[in-house]
């Protein structure tokens, strides 16, 4: 049974038909030269409409933020217009779309910088064991170790906050319903969040308050610019990939969620850790998460149907969101009405590449 999983939802202004989400997905397909959402995006993201909200794949909302070949931006005209054809193609179809606001931070290196820079970061600490994903000089592509970053300094971070609030006007332009702003997976936000990332001495260091500081100025700069009913927010609390090792995940978590409801925002989308080594989330954990947070709650990782819907009629999430399933199955909301099986999605063709392991999967219809 889904009954409740397939269920609609209010969030914000919006009635979605069911709380099966599209979780971000990179993909690796932006049109080049320029990192620009294409007809072949827009093709993908359609097919795949039927879900009760997509949130875009992970989008850099300045050349800076950028740590992998081939991933779409939203600062420049041409992204702008490139995204418009995404969620016109996903509103044909009675769709609704967030697009994911992304810096990356320190996940980055010289050759993906303008002018060869030195990636940001909260400070000058390499991320150990993480690799940004590059062109080299060769024209051959393949992942490198991330470079030495440097600390952005006091008077650059309104800048960073600039960034993120001309993206979501940009998006708004586009045509998202909400945005998403990415304070997950060991990107720019959660650097700051995390306690060995993050060693400043500043009003930014230091205390949970002070590292939350600049992850909140990011959400009210959006939040500025769109309402807090178009606004969400993905944390990961108990990530361990890319080198963040945080003493205070579930503290930090809490606190920005009850932040969250303070502002008012739409929903909060926790990254669950175990899929990428991480440990498991504890009942109580989720409870607290419930209890702090007013809006939407999302989790994400590794959900089938069945323990989706438990989850929900538990009272704890309000939506789940889904990542391989959708990548394999662009019928995913009809194949769990119907209970039927599943595609497996072929991971080789994940990242870069074109139509093939992208908008070539068969539906039931097929």
């Amino acid at each position: 049974m889904t009954s409740r999983l397939l269920s609609p939802l209010d969030l914000g202004s919006l009635r979605l038909p069911n709380r099966v989400f599209m979780a971000p997905l990179t993909r690796s397909r932006a049109g080049q030269p320029g990192d620009v959402p294409t007809e072949l995006n827009a093709e993908y993201y359609a097919q795949r409409a039927s879900a009760g909200l997509i949130v875009s794949e992970a989008t850099q909302v300045s050349p800076q933020g950028k740590g992998y070949a081939w991933t779409p931006g939203m600062y420049s005209d041409a992204q702008e217009a490139g995204w418009s054809r995404v969620t016109d193609a996903v509103h044909a179809r009675g769709g609704h779309m967030a697009a994911q606001l992304w810096h990356v931070g320190r996940i980055s290196h010289t050759l993906l910088q303008p002018d060869g820079a030195a990636p940001v970061a909260p400070s000058p600490l390499v991320a150990e064991g993480a690799n940004a994903f590059v062109v080299r000089p060769d024209g051959s592509a393949g992942n490198e170790p991330t470079s030495l970053p440097r600390a952005l300094k006091l008077e650059e971070l309104p800048g960073v906050v600039g960034q993120y609030a001309q993206a979501a006007r940009r998006a708004d332009r586009a045509g998202f319903d909400l945005v998403e702003v990415h304070a997950a997976n060991g990107y720019l936000l959660q650097q700051f969040l995390s306690t060995n990332s993050n060693q400043r001495e500043d009003q930014y260091g230091g205390s949970l308050e002070n590292r939350a500081r600049f992850p909140l100025e990011v959400v009210d700069a959006v939040v500025a610019q769109l309402g807090p009913d178009r606004v969400g927010v993905r944390l990961s609390p108990h990530f361990a990939g890319h080198d963040i090792a945080d003493e205070e995940p579930e503290e930090s978590a809490l606190y920005l969620a009850r932040e969250f409801t303070r502002r008012g925002l739409a929903y909060l989308h926790i990254a669950e850790p175990d899929w990428a080594g991480g440990p498991k989330l504890s009942d109580r954990f989720r409870a607290q998460l419930r209890e702090a947070f007013g809006g939407v709650l999302v989790f994400c990782g590794g959900y089938t149907a069945e323990r989706a819907e438990d989850l929900i009629a538990s009272g704890v999430a309000d939506a789940v969101a889904f990542g391989r399933p959708f990548i394999a199955n662009p019928d995913l909301v009809e194949r769990f009405a119907k209970g039927a099986p599943l595609n497996e999605p072929d991971p080789s063709t994940f990242y870069g590449g074109g139509a093939h392991g992208y908008t070539d999967y068969p539906t039931l219809g097929d």
